[in-house]
């Protein structure tokens, strides 16, 4: 039965399921609906969450590219496998971000309510027991493509690159990307509206 190997939790931000542990880094952020990563609509504003991981990465030696909304067919195709539907790192969404051959690096989420949004990033640094996830979820045969269709960070970069660093480096490029977008927009948030709050998260 599916949750007998391990714990399932439901997703707040919505999408598809994620095994989390020490080979992810994750990212909650949650802003006021009138600041400017958010306020141009849904797809727009997963834009600079992902271009943001992209440049992170970059900064450990990783090559990798966000996705345009029309750039979506030719990375799914690249690699061969049909889309996992299921899982969230099965299929590719506007603004994730992927290596040269188009496989999965970052998977991008976000929640909206009238007083605040919250964007959801996770970030694959070493290997993933796709296996685990995909028997924990019924579906042993997609473990095989979730492998073909995803990379995780230490694979790609030129410099050992651990969880702990690559979260503190988010945490920090986050501080400097939210002050900036704020103080360039003046945005303050309405009575009962949140203010930005982020959370970097490294799996223990």
């Amino acid at each position: 039965m599916p949750g007998d190997l391990c714990p399932l939790l439901v997703r707040e931000s919505g999408g598809g399921a994620v095994l989390t542990g020490p080979w992810m880094v994750g990212v909650s952020v949650v802003l006021p609906p009138a600041h400017p990563w958010v306020s141009k609509g849904l797809v727009e504003s997963y834009r600079p969450l992902g271009q943001l991981h992209g440049d992170a990465l970059q900064a450990f030696g990783v090559t990798s590219r966000t996705l345009p909304p029309q750039a979506l067919r030719q990375p799914n195709n690249s690699v061969g496998s049909r889309t996992v539907d299921w899982a969230c790192f099965g299929s590719l969404s506007p603004w994730e971000v992927v290596d040269t051959q188009g496989r999965k690096l970052v998977g991008l989420a976000q929640r909206r309510r009238q007083t605040g949004v919250l964007l959801v990033a996770g970030t694959l640094i070493s290997t993933v027991d796709w296996a685990l996830l995909c028997e924990a979820m019924g579906y042993p045969q997609d473990s095989p493509t979730l492998a073909r269709q995803t990379v995780c960070a230490q694979a790609l970069a030129d410099q050992p690159i651990q969880s702990g660093q690559f979260a503190r480096h988010i945490a920090q490029a986050l501080e400097r990307e939210l002050a900036t977008s704020v103080n360039s927009e003046c945005i303050s948030p309405k009575p009962g509206q949140p203010g930005r709050h982020h959370h970097t998260e490294q799996p223990q």
